[in-house]
């Protein structure tokens, strides 16, 4: 009789049981800085009219299985072009899983530059497909000669751009973009998750480029706890995607609260403006700190290398501390030695400053 052991080990597919599943540390009493997360609540009276529209949901109904309403309401607020369609997903994570999903051919290539956003290669792998990475130039840029050589060698199916990459902070020369739109033989989904405190975005080329879709999320703009997350393109690829996503799949909470929040835009944008300023206040603090390399940062976090104290070392000096950044060391190769810490409210980010210098 087979133990359990031999069971997984014969049905489960070799390159899941080789994964490591996602983890994320428990921050319980800490100095959250670890998640790009928005560290700004609503002021309590807007708190309060958002608990209100909450009451007259029907929790005991499905919800709008289109999310119409939330659609109309995300096209106006985002400057989604008039003949471009929408597809909703919980979080940009399911997303990528359904463009995965519909692209995953046998032989298929899923491609991006690295080091980026873990969950394309890690779905990639859940779906099946081979994924490529290129590694991005010393400089974090686009090494645009093994990108083009990448492309005409795998002709993947699709390409994904981190618009500003994570976990490096920065926006890829838009020629450099533009150029790979032309060069793909598949899709190109710049992932603009950071838009809020970019300054740039593509979604206008939409419909120049037939290839071209623009992925968002809201997670960063404080409403991260209700896993939303778009995407816009023509209808032709999202018709084919819609397929994939499963029905119900943004709940009537999720839908009641997005909509409420889109109508308080200004106070969002508000609040990224906020990060935008305490971001460069951070930035300086940090390249004033004896030993410490900084990287100019076009999202909210920002990434730094510790210089000549060990970067697991220092990690485990601000846990000590009551304080959680995230810990990327042992990825190697360009962030050997590198940490990255979410900007937080003016009073976290001193809280991190002095934890860092005791650090270091």
């Amino acid at each position: 009789m087979s133990t359990i052991k031999e069971k997984v080990s014969s049905l489960v597919r070799p390159e899941i049981r080789a994964m490591k599943a996602y983890h994320v540390p428990d921050a319980t009493g800490m100095v959250k800085l670890d998640a790009m997360e928005n560290p700004y609540t609503w002021p309590e009276d807007v708190r309060q009219a958002w608990l209100q529209t909450l009451r007259d949901v029907a929790i005991n109904r499905y919800p709008d299985p289109h999310a119409q309403r939330l659609r109309a309401c995300l096209r106006a607020a985002l400057a989604v072009p008039d003949d471009m369609e929408l597809l909703l997903g919980n979080g940009s994570d399911e997303l990528i899983q359904i463009i995965l999903m519909t692209l995953s051919n046998p032989g298929a290539v899923a491609l991006a530059p690295t080091p980026t956003f873990v969950m394309y290669e890690m779905i990639a792998t859940f779906t099946g497909m081979k994924f490529t990475g290129v590694p991005l130039a010393p400089d974090f840029a686009l090494d645009m000669p093994a990108m083009l050589q990448a492309i005409e060698t795998h002709r993947p199916a699709v390409i994904f751009l981190a618009y500003p990459n994570n976990p490096t902070g920065n926006l890829f020369a838009r020629g450099n973009v533009e150029r790979i739109l032309e060069k793909a033989p598949g899709l190109v989904v710049l992932d603009e998750a950071y838009h809020a405190f970019a300054g740039d975005s593509f979604m206008d080329r939409l419909g120049q480029h037939d290839n071209l879709l623009v992925m968002r999320t809201l997670s960063k703009q404080g409403l991260a706890g209700l896993r939303l997350g778009l995407l816009a393109g023509p209808a032709a690829w999202l018709a084919e995607f819609d397929k994939i996503r499963l029905p119900y799949n943004i709940g009537a909470l999720t839908q009641a609260s997005a909509e409420f929040a889109l109508a308080h835009m200004d106070l969002l944008d508000d609040q990224a403006r906020r990060i935008c300023e305490d971001r460069e206040k951070l930035f300086h603090a940090l390249a004033g700190l004896p030993g410490v390399h900084v990287w100019p940062s076009q999202t909210n976090f920002i990434l730094f290398r510790t210089g000549k104290r060990d970067a697991d070392r220092v990690f485990e000096d601000l846990r000590a501390r009551g304080v959680l950044i995230k810990n990327l060391n042992s990825a190697g190769a360009v962030l050997k030695g590198c940490l990255r810490v979410t900007v937080g409210t003016p009073e976290e980010n001193d809280a991190f400053l002095k934890a860092l210098e005791a650090a270091l």
